[in-house]
């Protein structure tokens, strides 16, 4: 059972805060390093080290990862690829504790995961707000890369809005607002915490690029309005419904005439209707150019993709839409996303 305060903190929001530097170099070193000290202090309690039992064709096999803990009684936020493929587990943690665990849910097209420990008294992480983060910003990381429980490095947020796609059977999503760090990772970091100075988790470590392709790159699902309803509805639920369109799209400038009217400078462009979906009914076009859907702008496909949560599912919704230069209203009804 979700006991509802830590759900209603949950879905709170956190606020940004900044550390300014002394007045020289010497001073400026002294004050970063007591900042990572303190954000590693406040947050290795509760960073998990995850190990997790896999069955797979002929046998079975462990794989392991790291989690964040997010309520004293036991709800651990993690990558949806640390635990796929399994049921349960183990959680270990700083003080040499550890805890059975079950997974309480997962959603792969956010890779987020909820597992729960057999514990009633963890200490959780405070959770920040992605959204205020900014390019050059001090970021910590605290996991367990190639099982070296309770890691912690530094970096900078190096930049922002970053996409990657994620794959769920037959549904595919692009996991929008990507944090992008030069924090060392490896893999086991998947799902520990990137943290802000003021050791708030603004993000969770998901994917880690090799360095035959570029070396220092990490990437993170940020935590904000959106992953922080998908967190909810896994704890509550064990999944997170989605409402299906059925297009493809990406950000475009509005005309000059348009964005003076409407008040901001971009639009979503309608790349790719699937045929018989939703958005194909309803007669939307490649090439359309989405303002609003039911009077909330539309500047990104994040945007978008906000909106299609479950309650939009068999709800009809209205869309703004500009084609060959004339403004039309679109009317579509979304589907449940299939996975």
């Amino acid at each position: 059972m979700v006991d509802l305060r830590f759900l209603d903190a949950l879905l709170g929001d956190g606020q940004q805060g900044t550390v300014s530097a002394g007045p020289d170099d010497d001073e400026a070193l002294d004050a970063y390093s007591r900042v990572i000290i303190r954000v590693a202090e406040t947050l290795a309690p509760s960073v998990a080290n995850l190990r997790v039992r896999r069955r797979f064709r002929g046998g079975q096999g462990e794989g392991g990862g790291s989690g964040v803990v997010i309520t004293p009684d036991g709800f651990i936020l993690t990558s949806a690829h640390v635990v796929a493929g399994t049921q349960g587990g183990s959680a270990s943690f700083a003080d040499g504790r550890g805890f059975d665990i079950d997974v309480v849910g997962t959603d792969p097209l956010s890779d987020l995961a909820v597992v729960r420990a057999s514990a009633s008294d963890l200490d959780p992480a405070r959770l920040g707000d992605a959204a205020t983060l900014r390019v050059g910003q001090l970021v910590v990381a605290i996991g367990n890369p190639l099982g070296f429980a309770g890691s912690v490095t530094a970096g900078v947020v190096s930049a922002l809005g970053r996409s990657f796609p994620a794959r769920d059977g037959s549904a595919t999503r692009v996991i929008e607002n990507v944090i992008q760090t030069d924090a060392a990772l490896h893999p086991g970091n998947s799902g520990g915490a990137l943290a802000d100075s003021l050791a708030r988790v603004v993000g969770i470590n998901t994917a880690v690029v090799s360095p035959g392709l570029g070396q220092g790159l990490g990437l993170a699902v940020p935590i904000n309005s959106t992953t922080r309803r998908i967190v909810a509805a896994l704890m509550t639920e064990g999944r997170f419904r989605r409402a299906y369109l059925g297009i493809a799209g990406g950000p475009r400038p509005l005309p000059p005439k348009v964005a003076v009217q409407v008040g901001r400078p971009a639009g979503v462009e309608v790349v790719q209707v699937v045929a018989g979906s939703p958005a194909a009914q309803a007669g939307l076009r490649p090439e359309d150019l989405i303002l609003e859907v039911d009077g909330a702008p539309i500047e990104r496909m994040d945007d978008l993709q906000r909106l299609m949560a479950g309650d939009a599912i068999g709800r009809r919704v209205v869309m703004r839409v500009i084609r060959t230069g004339r403004e039309l209203s679109v009317e579509v009804v979304p589907t449940e996303l299939a996975t």
